[in-house]
């Protein structure tokens, strides 16, 4: 028997004594409510603090090798921000959705697990959060390795360069879509599958085109040290490499699902949340 619609939807009344409700239980267990517009500043927070370690360790790797040459092997110059972005989802994951590169904000976006609306401001905090540790690293030691900066390798020309890039993001970008499962990003496992393919991405490829994935780790230091010759491989690979991995997405698991938009957004752990 089918129930009348009055039985099955339920009136405004209820729904905004239910969105209080859902406000009173998160204040008391302390937990904020970060699905408010009033903490969108530090979703954004998030995003450009996360930014800015990831690009200080990225490049940072590069200058401090080059700066101290033979403190760090070339292994551990892609280790360091497979194991950055590791540790950034699982200390702020939950605040704002951890995605730390605007390749992934994009993704989400077209994936319809993350508002458009919210794209730009996410975006402008991570330009931001680079371009500080660009700006930091620049400071501590000048230019030295290129301050960090991601270019193809010896012998390798734009096209390779930049098809090593998308092949690269789409493989980034389909770990985070099919392991996100949770309100740390793409959940406690997937810190780690993110974390290990990004390692794993740097130690066969970045001799090809660096392996950055993430336009904003190229772009910061492309611009302090005033060379953009190569930056559009870093830009155009890796949104063209996202939109291929929410096409696989798509295919493999269909439209958006609940997990994911809890991932991408960022929300109180499930325990807070009213069922």
């Amino acid at each position: 028997m089918t129930l009348p619609l009055r039985q099955v939807v339920p009136s405004r009344r209820v729904r905004r004594g239910q969105t209080i409700a859902r406000r009173r239980m998160l204040e008391r267990s302390g937990v904020p409510d970060f699905l408010e517009a009033a903490h969108e500043w530090r979703r954004l927070f998030s995003e450009a603090w996360g930014t800015f370690l990831l690009v200080v360790v990225a490049a940072g790797a590069g200058v401090v090798g080059a700066r101290f040459p033979g403190t760090i092997t070339p292994a551990m110059q892609v280790v360091a921000p497979g194991l950055l972005v590791m540790a950034v989802i699982y200390f702020m994951g939950a605040v704002g959705g951890a995605h730390l590169n605007p390749a992934v904000t994009v993704a989400f976006a077209v994936r319809r697990n993350f508002p458009w609306r919210r794209v730009p401001g996410y975006i402008v905090a991570q330009i931001v959060g680079g371009l500080a540790a660009a700006a930091f690293l620049r400071a501590m030691f000048g230019t030295a390795g290129l301050l960090g900066a991601t270019t193809p390798g010896a012998g390798v020309d734009a096209a390779r360069a930049l098809l090593m890039e998308i092949l690269l993001t789409t493989g980034l970008v389909s770990t985070i879509l099919g392991t996100a499962s949770g309100a740390r990003n793409i959940g406690s496992n997937g810190a780690l599958a993110v974390g290990g393919y990004i390692a794993l991405a740097g130690l066969w490829a970045a001799p090809v085109s660096g392996a950055s994935m993430n336009p904003v780790r190229s772009f910061a230091p492309d611009l302090l040290r005033a060379d953009l010759g190569t930056t559009w491989i870093y830009v155009v690979g890796p949104l063209v490499g996202a939109l291929i991995a929410v096409g696989f997405e798509w295919i493999l698991k269909g439209g958006p699902t609940k997990a994911g938009t809890l991932a991408a957004q960022g929300e109180p752990p499930p325990r807070y949340r009213r069922r």
